[in-house]
């Protein structure tokens, strides 16, 4: 194979290790995200798999993933203290993460979210 015919096929594979760390840079840190989870008490109303009073992550995630303005819409719930609605009808405020965690900790909590 001559010089011309492997610049393509080079550039196609560099272009497939960038795109492959982008992503991976973009991820979500799970583990930070449920330390995070573990400090505010979020795991006593959801599950990540499963409900309990409040919704699953996964469901959260199913519900807005690919919708436009989802991340700051979560990152809004758990933030400003917006009424949560439980399964019993009755609504009480979310708990406020903001004056524990820093702006880019909670993105990531949310991106992990989403995530799933």
């Amino acid at each position: 194979m001559n010089c011309q015919a492997q610049t393509p096929m080079l550039l196609g594979v560099a272009a497939a290790i960038v795109l492959a760390f982008s992503l991976n840079a973009s991820a979500a840190d799970a583990d930070a995200a449920k330390m995070l989870a573990r400090e505010n008490s979020c795991f006593k109303c959801h599950g990540i798999e499963k409900p309990k009073d409040g919704p699953s992550w996964k469901e959260v995630a199913d519900k807005y993933r690919g919708k436009a303005g989802a991340e700051e819409r979560l990152i809004k719930h758990l933030t400003t203290g917006v009424k949560a609605k439980f399964p019993d009808g009755h609504e009480e405020e979310h708990k406020n993460i903001k004056d524990k965690a820093s702006p880019e900790a909670i993105k990531n909590l949310v991106d992990f979210i989403l995530s799933l």
